[in-house]
């Protein structure tokens, strides 16, 4: 092996134990910050840090995090945001790839937050997602017409009559429908999803599993994940076997939904 290939086999190891931050984001958030442009100095966002020093170093509530964006344009996305820490999470490590092949490990996750709008901007956020769900649910649809055209390409030729006739009923027995659960369902965007299980959970509280396959048309693995976040699953009770929002997501449902 040639200095070249042994090179790019190599993990560059110099930051592994750094403490990074794991974050997760909404998807209006995540759109924002890729479209700045990277040249550009100016800082997306800062993070702000509240402590209680009147509460016990050990409570969880004696730290807040906040995030406020940085030159966000009103009615596009929500400018202040609320970050839920959390250390129970399988231990991670952040690896980074350059262009050339280069492979660096950049840190281990020490804090994973859970980002969702402030109080102040959730009507705003709110009307962010009904308005992505209409979109997302507009089919476009075009209509072509061919001038001059008859029907002749598609009318079969004289000496197949007799061949399709007498096929026809033997195809009938063999052919079946195919049941939709056997079709390969398409994956919608994540943010267009989560709109559409907002929109759901706005019609009734408790949905099972199938019911919201059926309800999106999508892979049950994906709606699985997407309930997993957002979602609690009753195991006992009036409502076993379902899921309902949890009740940061339902309180801003609720609200939404009394406009």
């Amino acid at each position: 092996m040639d200095d070249d290939e042994g090179s790019s086999s190599r993990v560059e190891t110099a930051k592994a134990d750094r403490s990074v931050w794991l974050m997760k984001c909404p998807v209006v958030v995540a759109k924002s910050w890729q479209s700045h442009p990277p040249s550009d100095p100016t800082p997306v966002a800062k993070v702000v840090l509240s402590l209680d020093p009147l509460r016990p170093p050990d409570d969880p509530s004696a730290l807040q995090f906040t995030m406020e964006m940085a030159g966000a344009e009103p009615g596009h996305v929500p400018n202040s945001y609320s970050l839920n820490m959390s250390k129970d999470f399988v231990p991670m490590c952040i690896f980074s790839e350059t262009s050339q092949g280069k492979v660096a490990a950049e840190g281990k996750v020490e804090h994973k937050f859970d980002m969702k709008p402030h109080s102040d901007n959730i009507e705003e956020y709110g009307r962010l997602c009904r308005e992505r769900t209409s979109k997302s649910m507009v089919k476009n649809r075009q209509i072509q017409v061919i001038d001059n055209d008859r029907g002749v390409h598609m009318r079969p030729m004289p000496g197949m009559l007799g061949i399709i006739s007498s096929t026809t009923k033997q195809d009938k027995k063999k052919t079946q429908p195919v049941k939709q659960s056997d079709m390969k369902r398409t994956r919608r965007d994540r943010g267009e999803l989560e709109d559409i299980m907002f929109k759901l959970f706005e019609r009734q509280p408790n949905w099972a599993l199938k019911q919201l396959v059926q309800e999106t048309d999508q892979p049950a693995q994906f709606v699985k994940e997407i309930l997993n976040d957002l979602c609690v699953y009753n195991k006992r009770g009036a409502n076993q076997g379902t899921y309902e929002l949890k009740p940061e997501y339902k309180k801003s449902v609720e609200d939404t939904g009394a406009e």
